[in-house]
């Protein structure tokens, strides 16, 4: 069996495979143990229909500072939650810890102000928490919809935005963080964790998530429960967010490693594609033909020549994403002098054309590849001033396995 997330390939029993062919509830210790090791590992994922929560055992926490008007509609959709005024200006990691070491029930929802609550948005996260090993639970945050060129361009792209394909939330996974835009979370885990790092003004929420994970909590990622965010109003404003998350990754890799790295493949990957970038793509594709090896003695041939092309498509895109994004310093320099790594900067925005028709084209595609580009600008630019801060390179480091 081939799935979970990083990819693997499972070994079972003609029992264990008959249980999952099945798709029906599993009964025995052995299904239990079968399925308990499939949701880990994001290759399979819980179907509960109840758990012990109901939402009088949640808190909601909604901090705010100088907000009133995101206050209100915050308040509209959950009424009763407790404010925490930042008025102080400490931070929202200062405020969510005021705001869970006040709450007296088991679980916590944080749910910051301008944020609007779907109905019935706690009630599709709750089940999850039947597993004592679960320890928070995301819905998804998605922007709300709008006329202007930002509101279409974010309801789209929003970086708070996980999609809709549910499923563990670590690094390495196609769910490595959650935002606090909106977070259940057990307030044991809360305590046991210390909480909220209060020093980080930004990224302190994938902070959190990670050390929970180290610590073998389990967190995951729920679509069916949505959240909606307001998009930023200006460009000015948009620019300055994005540049801002950009600065967590220096102090995330101080404190995660290599969980922030902007690029993460194998070796024999990296040697192939490297291969190709030089004007070597026979020897490239050598490579990646060799490194399918072991495969050949598991799977069937056309299964493993699938497996290798997707695999080496997804990693290029990865790589021309990092070089569009965090490494853009080092492409612009590299394109001044080199006209092969201009054709490279020239082919890392074809992929943009693809993910416009995949986002359902919410702007016309000049604007979406220029948008496109003015955040993965900023963003990178901020990877680079947290860099500085912090002295340290890691944030930019590819981890190669």
């Amino acid at each position: 069996m081939l799935g979970g997330s990083p990819l693997r390939l499972f070994r079972l029993t003609r029992a264990g495979a008959e249980l999952v062919q099945a798709r029906r509830p599993l009964a025995t210790t052995a299904g239990r143990r079968l399925a308990d090791r499939l949701i880990r590992a994001g290759a399979a994922h819980p179907r509960g229909q109840h758990g012990p929560f109901t939402p009088t055992d949640v808190t909601v926490v909604v901090p705010v500072k100088d907000d009133p008007a995101g206050l209100a509609a915050t308040l509209a959709a959950v009424p009763g939650a407790m404010v925490i005024d930042d008025a102080a200006g400490r931070g929202p990691a200062a405020a969510r810890n005021q705001g869970w070491r006040q709450a007296q029930t088991p679980l916590v929802a944080f749910v910051d102000a301008g944020c609007v609550p779907e109905a019935g948005w706690i009630e599709a996260l709750l089940p999850h928490f039947a597993d004592r090993g679960v320890a928070a639970v995301a819905p998804r945050v998605r922007s709300s919809a709008g006329d202007g060129l930002l509101a279409r361009y974010e309801r789209a792209r929003s970086p708070l935005d996980l999609g809709d394909r549910e499923g563990p939330v670590r690094p390495g996974s196609w769910v490595p963080y959650v935002p606090t835009a909106a977070l259940v979370v057990r307030r044991d885990a809360l305590a046991g964790a210390g909480g909220f790092d209060e020093a980080m003004r930004f990224g302190e929420d994938v902070d959190l998530l990670w050390r929970m994970h180290e610590h073998g909590h389990t967190i995951r990622f729920e679509p069916g429960g949505v959240v909606e965010h307001p998009p930023r109003t200006t460009f000015a404003r948009w620019l300055r967010q994005r540049f801002d998350y950009g600065t967590a990754a220096a102090p995330l890799a101080r404190r995660h490693g290599s969980a922030v790295a902007p690029l993460a493949m194998s070796r024999w990957t990296a040697a192939a594609w490297a291969l190709a970038a030089c004007g070597q793509p026979w020897a490239g594709g050598a490579v990646a033909a060799g490194a399918a090896t072991p495969l050949r003695q598991q799977l069937e041939a056309a299964e493993v020549v699938r497996l290798t092309a997707t695999g080496h498509a997804q990693a290029g895109l990865r790589l021309l994403e990092a070089a569009r994004r965090s490494w853009w310093p080092i492409t612009a320099a590299a394109a001044l002098v080199s006209r092969r790594a201009r054709r490279l900067a020239l082919v890392s925005i074809t992929p943009l054309v693809a993910d416009w028709a995949r986002d359902g084209r919410p702007v016309a595609l000049p604007w979406y590849v220029g948008l496109r580009l003015a955040d993965d600008l900023a963003y990178g630019a901020g990877v680079w001033a947290g860099c500085r801060r912090e002295r340290s390179l890691d944030a930019l480091r590819p981890t190669l396995s």
